[in-house]
């Protein structure tokens, strides 16, 4: 029997995930013992998601760190596009920038993109939109 090929989207996980292959395909780098004891030392201790390794690369955290060490200081950007109800998936990603606000003493900028969604989904009409803020 043939093994399912493996798809990753932001819709739907199926097939043996390849993580070497995602890390390639996006451009991440795997997030190392190194980058994490950075985290502990600045930080004081390690979110529990990173503890868990629930994440297994990175963009440019080694970067952002080595700067921070050299006393340079960073702002956090996120946010949400309102396609729908606010979920666990959501959640998460929040509770960890927030992590990382308090424990690099930073400022975070969070935008609610109602207008991105409202016109990539031709479905939706800016009320629908609206209503998921």
């Amino acid at each position: 029997m043939a093994e399912e090929e493996m798809v990753v989207t932001p819709w739907k996980v199926s097939g043996k995930v390849d993580y070497e292959k995602l890390i390639k395909k996006f451009g991440t780098q795997p997030l190392t013992k190194e980058i994490l004891d950075k985290v502990k030392k600045y930080a004081g201790e390690l979110h529990f998601l990173l503890r868990r390794n629930f994440f297994f690369c990175h963009r440019d955290f080694d970067w952002i760190l080595n700067f921070y060490e050299s006393g340079g200081r960073f702002i956090l950007y996120t946010g949400r596009g309102p396609s729908g109800p606010v979920h666990i998936g959501h959640i998460l990603p929040w509770i960890f920038t927030k992590y990382l606000q308090d424990a690099f003493n930073v400022k975070l900028y969070f935008q609610m993109t109602d207008d991105e969604k409202f016109l990539i989904h031709h479905n939706f009409t800016i009320e629908t939109s609206m209503s998921y803020m």
